[in-house]
């Protein structure tokens, strides 16, 4: 296996994981001072989506000094762990999305939050090609989950623009919560995929 590949996994997991500290941080000190709860949970999205990124490091950083063996074992237990941040995040954004709706929280306009959102849409895109085609040249199942989940966080941001620009424009401030909702039934989905895919590896 060409180890080239294995270190640009690493290398996108690393980024993917500050890239999702500096957003959620930014998105949090931009909701404080727009008084944006939408903005503030987004940010605690991209510090949930954090936790997949931790996985592909653990996963990849020893990947010099391992045999086919220990690498398959590794994988196995990566693309477990994958799964499972897959509901850590649909549950929090399950929660955030029913709370909105019931407590009818309306997202504040903001600069900064469009800024932010629109950065996202631009470089998690990317992101998750990247990951994506990296992870089906070596084989890992567990990098190609995690790339999904860079997907579910384009997906979250385009919730946040919609919703800020829906809520700003026509007044329809339901509108994000809603998205949430269908992202929660993504992310639940693929939870239970790659679950399933990490079982049928383990056999």
């Amino acid at each position: 296996m060409d180890k080239r590949y294995h270190k640009k996994a690493l290398l996108l997991s690393y980024f993917t994981l500050i890239y999702n500290l500096l957003e959620g941080i930014l998105s949090i000190i931009a909701g404080v001072i727009a008084g944006s709860i939408a903005l503030i949970g987004f940010g605690m999205d991209s510090f949930s989506e954090s936790l997949s990124s931790i996985v592909m490091i653990w996963r990849f950083r020893s990947y010099k000094k391992m045999d086919a063996d220990q690498e398959r074992k590794i994988e196995n237990r990566a693309i477990k762990l994958v799964g499972y941040t897959f509901f850590i995040l649909g549950g929090y954004v399950l929660y955030e999305a029913v709370k909105k709706l019931l407590l009818q929280e309306k997202p504040e306009p903001s600069v900064m939050g469009l800024v932010i959102a629109i950065l996202s849409l631009i470089i998690m895109p990317l992101l998750y090609v990247a990951k994506n085609k990296t992870g089906k040249r070596i084989g890992s199942m567990s990098l190609v989950a995690d790339s999904k989940q860079t997907l579910a966080c384009v997906f979250m941001s385009l919730s946040l623009l919609i919703g800020l620009l829906m809520n700003q424009w026509f007044g329809i401030w339901q509108a994000d919560p809603i998205v949430g909702l269908l992202i929660v039934a993504y992310l639940f989905k693929e939870g239970f995929e790659t679950l399933r895919e990490g079982r049928l590896c383990s056999c």
